[in-house]
């Protein structure tokens, strides 16, 4: 489905590509953020692509975790 924005960590965060595969390999708190996001950012993608049935409150708590965890990542890049 064309139109679809991408929330990967590379679309998210391009300036930080090489930060974030060394803090992955480096900080297993980190990795399991990473890890997180991205399969919270698939499940809605496919939510998205797909047009699975599902509740709003559902696809908004899906949403607002990414977000949450987005927010963390981007803490952490910006502290180290």
């Amino acid at each position: 489905m064309e139109g679809l924005q991408q929330h990967d960590l590379a679309h998210e965060f391009p300036e930080h590509i090489e930060q974030i595969k060394r803090m992955k390999q480096a900080n297993r708190h980190f990795a399991n953020l990473a890890s997180e996001y991205e399969t919270v950012n698939q499940e809605i993608q496919k939510i998205e692509k797909q047009g699975i049935n599902v509740s709003d409150e559902r696809f908004e708590a899906l949403k607002l975790k990414r977000l949450k965890l987005k927010d963390e990542i981007y803490a952490m890049l910006t502290a180290a």
